[in-house]
């Protein structure tokens, strides 16, 4: 058996999400197929992690076993994209060694959320619309405090398959382009619906309504019902995922 690790980016807007589910469309259910169809063998991939309904992703890995070594990796990006609908597209393949993991091997996991602070008709599914005047330098503030945090149970979704909330934060920052504000974050591993529910919660301060010992008492509770309300899906995108044996550039979502 030979693995192969396979790049991709899809927009999420027409999917529950990458992993399989019963009665739902998901990225995974498409590429086993696309995979299947290609090599007329039963197919089943391992992806790096899960995005919810309706997040879009600009780089996404999977890990795949075939019993030989596939032909040239342009022939194969060429065939699965002709296959797979047009809101999902295969960059890469490649060989790797036969114990790589896409979920388990990947060091750093990286996220943005897309604002648009102006009405958007071109990226209105790729961005959340917000009218409203937000104190960034105050967000920005607050942020800062999550870097030397490491529970976040209070940014969890209920119903996570999560053994443990620690997370190690090495990046959290929003930065305003013109009419649209990026909230990147990166850390070792996400905990279900965390990205939402931390700019929803930032949201919250940049209104005024969230003062720094309230942001300190909700990271100490533990308790997702004190944090602020999770955003919309549109503008949330999987961004960047590193590991030790793979070099790979990013595609950029949104030109800011």
């Amino acid at each position: 058996m030979a693995r192969y690790f396979i790049e991709l980016a899809y927009k999420g807007t027409n999917y529950h999400g990458w992993q399989i589910q019963d009665n739902a469309t998901s990225v995974q259910a498409n590429l086993n197929n696309a995979l299947s169809v290609l090599t007329r063998l039963d197919i089943e991939t391992v992806g790096c992690g899960r995005t919810d309904a309706g997040v879009h992703a600009s780089q996404f890995f999977a890990h795949v076993d075939f019993p030989g070594p596939l032909n040239a990796n342009t022939e194969i990006v060429y065939k699965l994209n002709a296959i797979l609908p047009s809101d999902i597209c295969i960059l890469n393949v490649s060989m790797v060694h036969d114990e790589a993991h896409a979920r388990f091997d990947a060091i750093s996991r990286s996220y943005s959320y897309y604002i648009a602070t102006n009405k958007e008709i071109f990226q209105k599914e790729h961005t959340w619309f917000f009218p409203a005047e937000l104190d960034l330098e105050k967000m920005n503030q607050l942020l800062s405090l999550l870097l030397s945090h490491q529970d976040y149970g209070c940014f969890s979704k209920s119903g996570g398959q999560q053994f443990t909330n620690l997370c190690t934060i090495s990046e959290a920052k929003f930065i305003q382009v013109g009419h649209y504000i990026r909230f990147k974050i990166t850390a070792n591993r996400f905990l279900r619906g965390m990205v939402r529910a931390i700019v929803g919660t930032m949201i919250e301060a940049g209104k005024g309504k969230l003062t720094e010992q309230e942001f300190k008492n909700i990271l100490l509770s533990g308790d997702r019902k004190l944090a602020g309300p999770s955003v919309p899906a549109e503008g949330l995108f999987l961004e960047e995922i590193k590991y030790p044996y793979i070099t790979s550039t990013p595609i950029s979502p949104i030109n800011l």
